[in-house]
């Protein structure tokens, strides 16, 4: 099938009574999703391709995925551009208190 004839898959974000302790922490552990998560603690909202990361396109989707799944993120389209937020109200619905924390604790050990 041609490329341009293939469907793309909507991205999976689990339900706020869906997302896992487990799987927040593990998104959570990697320098660059800290980064990711940082930005967006500081900004609403940022276009994809605009984090302060030293990665390859492929691997910063890879990381982008396992916060998505994690229920750490989410993304929308807006014209030719994706937009990243962070589910922090979500996140602090679901265990309050952890997503500050993670943050606060990943800038004083820096």
């Amino acid at each position: 099938m041609p490329r341009a004839a293939r469907r793309r898959e909507a991205p999976h974000y689990p339900a706020t009574a869906d997302i896992d302790l487990l799987d927040v922490l593990h998104a959570l552990s990697d320098p660059t999703r800290m980064t990711i998560v940082e930005t967006l603690s500081d900004e609403p909202e940022r276009a994809c391709g605009t984090f302060p990361v030293d990665v390859a396109p492929s691997t910063l989707s890879h990381h982008f995925k396992v916060l998505r799944e994690a229920g750490v993120i989410r993304h929308r389209e807006e014209a030719n551009r994706r937009l990243t937020t962070l589910r922090a109200a979500d996140l602090e619905q679901r265990f309050p208190g952890l997503l500050p924390t993670v943050v606060a604790a990943y800038r004083a050990d820096r």
